[in-house]
């Protein structure tokens, strides 16, 4: 893959990732001040569950978002678009999927 083409894919899935980062981060803040409002007789462990999930999902986000770093340095090495387990090329295909890939897809299926 060219490199300006992963650059631009890194950039867009970094924008994504990061703007669906702020919105959980922004639902969480939002979750926690109403479970800790005065004078709601709502379940208060419908909220909590609603916080841990956003909490989850910022999890999940933020290690996509170093998996972007990865691949953004292994641009700037020199690597990117090469199996980090096997040095094999990863084809172009999946990395337009997923422009972070750092397996092929058969290494990635052996994964548990």
């Amino acid at each position: 893959m060219d490199n300006e083409r992963a650059r631009g894919l890194l950039s867009a899935e970094r924008d994504r990732v990061e703007r669906l980062l702020g919105e959980t981060k922004a639902a969480g803040q939002d979750d926690r001040a109403a479970a800790n409002a005065d004078g709601d007789m709502a379940d208060p462990a419908e909220r909590l569950t609603a916080e841990e999930v956003d909490d989850d999902i910022a999890a999940t986000l933020k290690n996509r978002l170093a998996a972007i770093h990865g691949a953004e340095k292994r641009l700037e090495d020199g690597t990117y678009g090469c199996s980090v387990r096997s040095g094999l090329p990863i084809p172009d295909e999946r990395l337009e999927a997923d422009p972070a890939a750092e397996l092929t897809v058969e290494e990635a299926q052996e994964q548990p």
